[in-house]
């Protein structure tokens, strides 16, 4: 992987939920932001790092135990990095149940 930034916000902000159709009843884990490698041209290069950003509150709330939170994270992690090999959610969700 290059050119990728991996950040730690709080929360989500409630403008990014309600852009992406979540809000008020679903929250977010994590997110993906930039061009998926399939995506890329031949031109493709000076450019700002593609960014997957990591939600600490809601991944907190969902777990119980430091355990469950360290796995939300990989699990989440994993996910947005599928993303960036220009996954979608289904191919994600099948490789992760391999």
């Amino acid at each position: 992987m290059r050119n990728i930034a991996v950040v730690v916000e709080s929360e989500p902000s409630r403008e990014l939920l309600e852009e992406m159709g979540l809000w008020p009843d679903r929250t977010l884990l994590g997110l993906y932001q930039g061009i998926p490698l399939t995506e890329r041209g031949f031109s493709y290069g000076n450019v700002l790092p593609d960014r997957i950003t990591i939600f600490q509150k809601p991944i907190e709330a969902m777990c119980r135990t430091q355990d469950e939170i360290k796995q939300a994270v990989k699990d989440t992690v994993v996910h947005e990095v599928g993303h960036y090999f220009g996954l979608d959610d289904d191919q994600i969700e099948e490789l992760m149940e391999r």
